[in-house]
Parts: C-alpha cells; sequence; structure tokens
C-alpha cells in the first residue's frame, strides 16, 4: 500500500500549521523531508494534494479530502495502539452486563463516570431483561455479567456468582381498585377474582420463571416494570413489584399496599459473571458493585 500514515500526519500537521516551516517543526524534520514525502506520494497515486502556485501551498480539493478522510486513519490508528496496549495489560475491548428490570439502572451511573474516568477504551454495552431471561443472557447469550438476577443460578463452573441480597415484594392497587376497600387480608379466592399485571419472562430457552401468579387468575402482561406501574397506578389491575420500585407512589397515595395471606414476599438477588472473561474491566465492576453503599441498601 502507497499510502503511509506518516503522509497523513504531514497533512495534518501542514493545515494546522499553516506552513511547511511550522509543519516541520511540529513534526522534528526538516520541510524538504515533508514536501519529499508528499510528492512522492502524489506521484505514486497520479494525484495533485497541494496547488503550489501561490506564495503559499494550499490543499487542493483532492487534498482536503485525503487530509479529513485521513484525520478518521489516524484516530483510529491512535484508538487502536491504545486497544493494543490495554489488551496486552488484560483491559478487555467490550464489557456486556445484563441488567434485571428490577435493578435501578441510577445505582450504576457515578460507577459509569469513575470507570470512564479511568480513560480506557472498554465500551459498555447494558441490556435489560426480566425474571430468567437475566440467567440466559449470562448462560447462553454471552453476557459478560449479571446483576440482580432472581431464583436460585444455574450450576455450571463456567460462571461465579455472589448473592446480592433480597428484595421485599409488595402487593400493591390504586385507591380506586375494587381491592382498596377490602381490610382483611386477601386471600387467593378473592385475587383469583381480579386480573392481575404481570411482566413477562423474556427468557426464551431457559425454563421461566412465575413469581407470586396464580393459573386461575386473569392476567394483562407487560414487558417492563414502567408500564406494569402505569396500569397499577390507573386501577387497570392488582400486583406485586419490589418495594423500592413501589415506594414512590406509596409514599404519593397513588398505589396502596395490601395485606396479602399467601404470597412470596422476598425473592432472593445475584450478580454473575462469566469465569473465561475475567478482564480487569469485569473484575473492577465486580468489586465497585460488591462495595457499593447504595446496593446494600437495596438488597438487604
Amino acid at each position: 500500500m502507497r499510502l503511509n500514515l506518516e503522509v497523513l500526519l504531514i497533512l495534518d500537521a501542514l493545515d494546522k500549521q499553516g506552513s511547511f516551516a511550522t509543519a516541520a517543526e511540529s513534526l522534528f524534520k526538516t520541510p524538504a523531508a515533508l514536501s519529499y514525502m508528499i510528492q512522492k506520494l502524489e506521484s505514486d497515486l497520479n494525484i495533485t494534494l497541494l496547488d503550489r502556485s501561490g506564495h503559499r501551498a494550499k490543499f487542493t480539493d483532492t487534498g482536503r479530502m485525503m487530509l479529513e478522510k485521513g484525520r478518521l486513519l489516524l484516530a483510529a490508528a491512535k484508538d487502536l495502539e491504545k486497544q493494543a496496549v490495554q489488551v496486552q495489560s488484560g483491559w478487555e475491548k467490550e464489557l456486556s452486563i445484563a441488567l434485571d428490570a428490577s435493578f435501578p439502572f441510577a445505582v450504576l451511573l457515578p460507577l459509569i463516570e469513575a470507570f470512564h474516568a479511568l480513560n480506557r477504551q472498554t465500551r459498555l454495552n447494558f441490556t435489560h431483561h426480566t425474571l430468567a431471561g437475566s440467567w440466559e443472557e449470562l448462560t447462553h447469550h454471552g453476557a459478560d455479567m449479571i446483576l440482580g438476577a432472581i431464583n436460585e443460578p444455574p450450576t455450571s463452573g463456567a460462571w461465579s456468582y455472589k448473592m446480592l441480597g433480597t428484595l421485599n415484594n409488595v402487593f400493591v392497587v390504586a385507591p380506586s381498585h375494587p381491592l382498596a376497600a377490602i381490610q382483611q387480608p386477601l386471600d387467593n379466592d378473592t385475587l383469583c377474582l381480579h386480573r392481575a399485571v404481570v411482566i413477562s419472562d423474556s427468557a426464551r430457552q431457559c425454563q421461566p420463571i412465575n413469581s407470586n401468579l396464580m393459573d386461575e387468575q386473569p392476567q394483562i402482561r407487560v414487558d417492563d416494570f414502567h408500564s406494569k406501574v402505569m396500569l397499577l397506578r390507573g386501577g387497570m389491575g392488582c400486583g406485586f413489584l419490589p418495594r423500592h420500585i413501589a415506594q414512590p407512589w406509596l409514599t404519593s397515595g397513588e398505589l396502596i399496599e395490601k395485606n396479602v395471606m399467601s404470597f412470596r414476599e422476598k425473592d432472593v438477588a445475584y450478580m454473575a459473571w462469566r469465569n473465561h472473561s475475567d478482564g480487569l474491566a469485569q473484575r473492577w465492576w465486580r468489586e465497585a458493585l460488591l462495595t457499593n453503599d447504595t446496593l446494600s441498601q437495596l438488597y438487604r
């Protein structure tokens, strides 16, 4: 290939510095050396990069295009050098983190900022899943880490896990819902008379999880907690929520907590990670999450 990065650096310096003399000084070369390399490229490709008819050389249209496209190549080359050094030192090119829908993404914002402050080129990929779908991302789809996954983890030497703690579940309805007026604890027969708002399991290959759900109860299904809360606040159904998600609406009075006789009061939440991709980025996130005060308060 006749085009090389050194010529692109010369064109970049010439545009920034305005003359061969100052460009040569910035690159620790002589003006004659810069001129020779540009002329050689022009000859090799049979193009004209600079108009030398005036007092000072100016970029031709071809030269301007070469300059602009060349800067993209220079930036890519610089990024490649940086990534190569980081891969050599153990930093991954990207890190995929799958979150259970119940996991509060806002908790991660300070950690993302702190991670980026390391000036690492590891790209962070976050995805959101429900119920067994979080485990499926780890076991089937190559996620490096999962956060907030509930229920027992699959058994395999391919990944490790750590219990974050438990999430409290609360049964809620809108003040306008018929169940709001009932004073005694709600039994299963009563609940089966009213439509439940249920979040679908995003798992497609793993066995789906059904938590606090009776087969006899009519249902309306959604894919996320935001949609579920909207339906509950609108009085269009009843259902269970993790307490940290329900709390703002309980405080405002838009949802009411009801006592239920038989239900799964707590869900155990886990963080898990793939063992074969134990790079420095994954380790940083693992340690940052396990020592995070907000998470320790959420998962008691």
